[in-house]
């Protein structure tokens, strides 16, 4: 007899490793999921229309306590309004909408409008406009979507300039005020005229037609576009709730931006299906920096259950004021960047609540795993979620897999089942279509990312398999970085790697080869990287001119010789911070920098100051 697993009603719950299995003895397609993302909406919005579903703080210039409230009810309605102006701007049937929104109330009616409509296409509204417009070129929206001049001249001038290098878009609306004599349509005056009772368009998804497409990295050369099924994201919001996060009375944070999955899912989708709160950091999330200073009153305030961030948002936050109340918090969930273990040590310490992590990417979705609440791994990134098959695989020199790995061996990760999307979106003939090439091996998605499962199937990450800069969970590719670099005049070669920071777990920095004769200094070369760098978050934030860079073999630069190297700057610039003398050796642990130090001097707090970064260390030659 199979035994039952941890529930609460019907609702299964992942407590302990043993209760996976028991779950997935009933299979998904009798789990009763909604078949789309209005239909996940549709059946919380009928079943409980007065109960809150968005508190949306930092918005219509009210004081944080007194944030306006949109329940079940009101959400549906104006996901219909914003479906409804959508066939009114022009929208195809099933065509795309792309968004370039910062975080409102607006913004989620209108990504769930799009996906009741057709596809919903978010953007960072911060990415260079070469790069958004590489995007949408790709993506072929014929609605977009911008903040107006009321809410940011800026990001309304830049989607103006964008629109006008698109041929096939048939609309540019503005969300929070009318354009205007600046051109395009009021987008808040076409939805309120809508009907908010029901959908017009006859356009109605099936669970594996397209939902979303969301744009992965930050500043990759050539755009990388994931598309998401409805029937992925509704597999992914069920999913999430396994790990106990939107049990009843449950009440999200929200800070992270919604053009990124974690928040469209951990923050949206997963909390609307369970039917529990969420509440909004409003537009700038945990970069405001006004409601981060109140971080703690506003978790007691509206007895938030939990939030998710990643490490930057967690180093950021301010003391736990003496007299809070936090008893409502359960626990902090984190993942995207490598973890300081003194991040983790401060937060628990203040909070009295466990730093739960968990593992994902858009390619699948959002999450593969999370940490079970009962029954936590060190070093391991959680265990699978129900239905998800991960394992480790060796790869060939062209990346294609050769074989599995024994549990506990590391590979290169590779996952299967619901959440896997159907491939990079590419152009072709008809249109641009899902192409799974190079990517999907016999329903397997390799990773990138190096790791190992053991036999109960927690995971545990020992590195990245490409050169992926990951800074405060914000991919650079650093690519463009060295393009902009190996455009200046005096520079011959360059390479842009991940620095190990206490802040940001990495931040990049450029090494660089000069032109035989020139004479260009680090901090002109550092000014140059400033005004040519794709993004602001793609600056480096140092320059280093070297002779000559480490290659392979065959001639590629090695960066593995570079991230160390990083590392050893940084440990040499706290030891000099210390006043010690210094010896400072780094290798590569399974995929992950080690530094030894020998210091001459005593090191006292020395380890502790180095728990800040995500590099693993021991100290010889005095006491740690």
């Amino acid at each position: 007899m199979v035994p039952a697993p941890h529930t609460q009603g019907d609702r299964p719950l992942v407590l302990l490793p043993e209760d996976v299995p028991v779950i997935e003895a009933v299979p998904l397609s009798e789990r009763g999921i909604p078949a789309t993302t209005y239909a996940l909406l549709s059946r919380t919005a009928t079943a409980h229309p007065e109960r809150p579903a968005l508190h949306l703080l930092g918005e219509n210039g009210a004081p944080w306590r007194e944030a306006p409230v949109w329940t079940y009810g009101e959400l549906q309605a104006r996901v219909h309004q914003a479906a409804n102006a959508y066939a009114e701007l022009g929208l195809a049937e099933g065509g795309v909408v792309a968004l370039m929104l910062p975080n409102l109330g607006a913004t989620y009616a209108a990504l769930l409008g799009a996906q009741a409509a057709g596809i919903a296409a978010p953007v960072n509204p911060m990415l260079a406009e070469d790069h958004l417009v590489e995007i949408l070129t790709l993506t072929g929206p014929d609605v977009l979507l911008a903040p107006g001049p009321d809410l940011s001249p800026e990001l309304w001038a830049k989607a103006r300039r964008i629109a006008a290098r698109l041929p096939g878009l048939r609309a540019l609306a503005a969300v929070g005020g009318p354009p205007g004599a600046e051109g395009g349509a009021d987008f808040d005056a076409v939805a309120a005229a809508q009907p908010a009772d029901r959908l017009r368009t006859g356009h109605r998804p099936g669970p594996g037609d397209l939902a979303a497409y969301f744009h992965t990295g930050g500043t990759t050369g050539v755009p990388k576009v994931a598309p998401h099924t409805h029937a992925m994201e509704v597999y992914m919001a069920w999913a999430l709730g396994c790990s106990g996060v939107f049990l009843e009375g449950a009440v999200s944070l929200s800070g992270l931006p919604l053009f990124h999955v974690n928040a469209v899912h951990v923050t949206g989708l997963g909390p609307f299906l369970h039917g529990t709160a969420v509440v909004s950091l409003g537009p700038r999330g945990y970069r405001d920096k006004a409601l981060m200073a109140d971080f703690w009153r506003i978790i007691e305030h509206y007895k938030v259950t939990s939030f998710s961030g990643v490490p930057t948002v967690y180093s950021s936050l301010p003391p736990v004021p003496e007299d809070a109340d936090l008893s409502s918090l359960r626990a902090g969930a984190v993942g995207a960047a490598p973890l300081p273990r003194a991040t983790r040590t401060a937060f628990e310490s203040s909070a009295k609540v466990p730093m739960l992590e968990g593992y994902g990417l858009t390619e699948a979705t959002c999450a593969t795993s999370t940490t079970p609440a009962f029954a936590p791994r060190p070093g391991s990134v959680g265990l699978r979620l129900p239905y998800q098959r991960v394992k480790a695989v060796t790869v060939d020199p062209d990346e294609v897999p050769t074989g599995d790995c024994p549990p506990g061996t590391p590979g290169v990760l590779a996952i299967s089942g619901p959440s896997v999307f159907p491939g990079y979106l590419r152009p072709g003939p008809d249109g641009p279509a899902p192409d799974p090439a190079g990517k999907i091996f016999d329903g397997w998605l390799l990773t990138g990312d190096l790791g190992k499962v053991d036999e109960e199937g927690y995971l545990y990450l020992t590195g990245r398999a490409k050169d992926l800069i990951i800074r405060g969970g914000h991919n650079i590719d650093p690519r463009p970085v060295e393009e902009s670099l190996l455009a200046h005049p005096d520079v011959r070669e360059a390479a842009v790697v991940g620095a190990p920071d206490a802040h940001s777990g990495e931040v990049p920095v450029a090494y660089l080869v000069l032109a035989e004769g020139a004479h260009a200094d680090e901090a002109e070369l550092l000014a140059w990287a400033r005004e040519h760098a794709p993004e602001p978050a793609a600056t480096p934030r140092s320059v280093h001119v070297v002779e000559s860079l480490p290659v392979t073999v065959v001639g590629k630069i090695f960066k593995p010789a570079l991230v160390e190297d990083a590392v050893r700057r940084v440990v040499a610039a706290v030891l000099d911070a210390a006043g010690l003398a210094d010896t400072v050796e780094v290798e590569t642990r399974e995929g992950r920098p080690h530094a030894v130090v020998r210091v001459s001097g005593d090191p006292g707090g020395l380890s502790a100051e180095l728990d800040r970064f995500p590099f693993t260390h021991e100290i010889a030659g005095g006491r740690a």
